[in-house]
Parts: C-alpha cells; sequence; structure tokens
C-alpha cells in the first residue's frame, strides 16, 4: 500500500505531530506501506519525516492560499474580505493542477488529509477511485466558510477521523448525518516523553538568571495562536503569591495571517502586568520533553474549546501535574481532582488557584503527576493510533495490503 499524506503546513503543531507518529508508526508496525508526505515547504515536519523514513515531496502552496484563513477575515471590512477571498480562489485552480499531477505521479493507493484546506484541495485534486480519508484537528461549525467548503467536499471522503469525541460530534453535526465520522485519540511517543530524562535549562533558554533554590517553574507550552490563552495564563500570573518562575514555550508556527501573537506582543503584554522579570520566552523548542521534564507545573489555558490538546497528553506522560482549561476534547482527556486539575476556559482566578495550590503542595503533584503518567499509558499508545488508521485505511482500499503484522 501506499498512502500520500498533505500537510497544510511544514511546522509542528499538534496535527503535524500527529502525521509524524503516523507515519513513524507505520515504518514499524507495516514497513510495506509506503509513505509519502506533501508539504507546502520543507521545515521542521519533513526533517522529522524523513527521520522517520518516509518520503517527503515538495509542493509549493501560493503565499495567497497559505495566508487565507477565517482569522485573516476577522475584523476586516468587507472590501478587504472580498479582496483577500478573491485572491485566494484565483489561486486555487493553479495549485489544485500541481497537485493533481503529484498525486498522479505517487498514484496512492490512500489519501490522507490534514488541514481544512488540504481536506477540500485534495479531495478535488485525488484521482478518480482513490480513497481519501479526512482527519480532522479542529472543530468545524465556528467557521462558516469552511463549514460550508467542507460539508460540499464531505462526500469525497471515504472516512473522517476526529482526534476527539468533541470534534467527532461537531463534525456530525456540521458535515451531516451521511458524514462518516469516527474518533481516533492522538499519540505521544511515551518514550521520549517520559518523567525520567534530560531536563532542559529553561532560564538558559529563555535568557534569564537562574532561579533561587525552591522556585516552583510553571509553564505554558502552545504555539502562538490567539486562542491559546497566553494572556489568561499571564493575568493568572498576577494572583499567584507563591514562588513561581513562569514560562512561555512556543512560538508562532501557522501562515494563516492574523491568527497568532507576535512575541514581542506577549512580552509588551507581559511588562505591561508587571510580570517582565518572572516570566521567561524559550522561544519555539523542537522537542518539548525536555521542557515538560524541567517544569513543575504544566498549564493548558485555552479560551476556546480545544479540539484535542496534545500539550495536556504530552505533560501526562512526563509525569508531571498539569492544569487543563476544560473545554472540548481537552475535557475528555483527564479526570479532574484524580490524574489533573480543570478550570474553566478563560478564568484566570480559577488558574491563579489552581497554580496556588500546587506550588504549595508537593504531595498532590507528586501524585497527580503519577496517575497522569498511567493516563497517558493507557491512552494515548502510539501502536494503537496507528492500527486504528492502518485498519481505516484496509477498509476503504480493500485491495490494497498494508502488511501489518
Amino acid at each position: 500500500m501506499r498512502v500520500a499524506f498533505l500537510s497544510v503546513s511544514a511546522g509542528f503543531g499538534g496535527s503535524e505531530s500527529a502525521l509524524w507518529q503516523l507515519v513513524r508508526g507505520i515504518r514499524r508496525l507495516a514497513p510495506a506501506t509506503e509513505c509519502v508526505v506533501i508539504v507546502p515547504s520543507d521545515g521542521t515536519l519533513s526533517e522529522r519525516v524523513r527521520e522517520a523514513g518516509g518520503t517527503v515531496r515538495v509542493v509549493p502552496m501560493p503565499d495567497a492560499l497559505r495566508a487565507f484563513g477565517e482569522w485573516s477575515l476577522r475584523g476586516a471590512s468587507a472590501a478587504r474580505r472580498s479582496a483577500a477571498l478573491l485572491t485566494a480562489v484565483s489561486a486555487v485552480g493553479p495549485y489544485q493542477r500541481v497537485l493533481e499531477a503529484a498525486l498522479d505521479d505517487i498514484d496512492p493507493d490512500v489519501i490522507h488529509t490534514n488541514g481544512f484546506k488540504m481536506h477540500v484541495l485534495g479531495s478535488r485534486a485525488a484521482p478518480r477511485g482513490t480513497a481519501v480519508v479526512w482527519h480532522l484537528h479542529e472543530f468545524v461549525s465556528p467557521r462558516p466558510l469552511s463549514r460550508r467548503l467542507l460539508r460540499h467536499h464531505a462526500s469525497h471522503a471515504a472516512a473522517i477521523v476526529a482526534n476527539s469525541d468533541s470534534v467527532a460530534a461537531d463534525a456530525r453535526h456540521a458535515l451531516g448525518d451521511a458524514a462518516r465520522v469516527m474518533r481516533v485519540y492522538n499519540a505521544v511517543d511515551l518514550e521520549e516523553f517520559s518523567p525520567c530524562g534530560v531536563a532542559a535549562d529553561l532560564d538558559a533558554l529563555s535568557g534569564l538568571a537562574a532561579a533561587a533554590p525552591g522556585t516552583i517553574r510553571v509553564g505554558l507550552v502552545a504555539t502562538f495562536a490567539r486562542w491559546k490563552g497566553h494572556e489568561t495564563f499571564l493575568r493568572a500570573l498576577c494572583a499567584v503569591t507563591a514562588p513561581v518562575r513562569a514560562y512561555i514555550v512556543g512560538g508562532p508556527m501557522y501562515d494563516t495571517a492574523g491568527s497568532q501573537y507576535a512575541i514581542d506582543e506577549l512580552r509588551a503584554i507581559a511588562a505591561s502586568l508587571g510580570l517582565a522579570d518572572r516570566v521567561g520566552f524559550t522561544g519555539f523548542v523542537a522537542r518539548p520533553a525536555a521542557v515538560m521534564r524541567a517544569l513543575d507545573i504544566v498549564v493548558h489555558a485555552s479560551t476556546d474549546p480545544e479540539p484535542f490538546g496534545l500539550a495536556i497528553a504530552e505533560g501526562l506522560a512526563c509525569g508531571r501535574p498539569v492544569i487543563v482549561s476544560g473545554g472540548g476534547g481537552a475535557a475528555e482527556l483527564i479526570e479532574d481532582g484524580r490524574d489533573a486539575l480543570s478550570v474553566a476556559p478563560g478564568d484566570s482566578a480559577a488558574l491563579a488557584a489552581a497554580i496556588n495550590r500546587l506550588a504549595s503542595d508537593a504531595s498532590i503533584r507528586e501524585r497527580l503527576g503519577a496517575a497522569g503518567r498511567a493516563t497517558a499509558v493507557r491512552r494515548f499508545d502510539p501502536d494503537a493510533f496507528t492500527r486504528a488508521f492502518l485498519d481505516v485505511y484496509q477498509r476503504v482500499a480493500p485491495g490494497a495490503r498494508t502488511g501489518a503484522a
């Protein structure tokens, strides 16, 4: 079997990590299955795919198409929205033809698409008779334009795999009852993300002097997407009385205009709150397991419902106590008080209280960390994740064999 993976991004956020995990798992469990990943440019994803034994094909996406998205239209005038839409639409035809040529050359048995744009473009460019599998990592309903486009093309998908029950339910509602949707939780590399191993020097990464002995390190590990809760985290820190030093780990990753903070913007917010000396910014870290191990508390602070929450799963796997913004798929991953703590999305006061509670009680941190690791092992096993997708591929392309054991 040959599978062509279509990624809308060359970066390495949660959806790209899931794609890489899948390629890696297939190369391990079904080495006779060929994996070809199409990316819009070279980047961290292509590097990791090559390391895993997959093949990378760069098919450059026009800038107008890469930058276009519903975030880029928020607050824009009607004239600007119309101009951006027309520019993006004009780029679809030429890019689709290039994508069609690439897929014809690859001749896949299955096309696996990652990202809303690729669900649509992959469905349109797929060779006749080739099964298309959508891997949904985001909610469809809140995006009117994407919802209409995806609903129109949903009949082209032989299967739709959502990364949480919340995303699956939303997809059925948005795309119609005929949409063939199932849920497969994302995986975590349980060997790399483990309680034992090298811990990063967060102060050095942030350019800060070493923290005083006994300082509790609390961190938000996320892309700079505006809904990831950076401001909520910073405002919560203003009410934290425990001796903590905070870290913001990550950076801007995606191409859609207006969807992300710039690091200078976040630094300015921290300074305006009087936090300049209490918050370190590490920048993007390609392999965040060492960062997780360096933290005493991992914070997830998304203000919108989280489709899945890879940082949650990774923090649990590293045996660290995690505070979860309990909306969407994130609420499915943990049991409040047993293996993590949950707070309402956007509630900086509740987040501050949770940080204070954990920072002042090492026994609770230890208990939640051990229970969280057990949850991660049970729910986010890479082999179970890979086999679930191999089963999907075999079902939609029964004539091709995966060779899985």
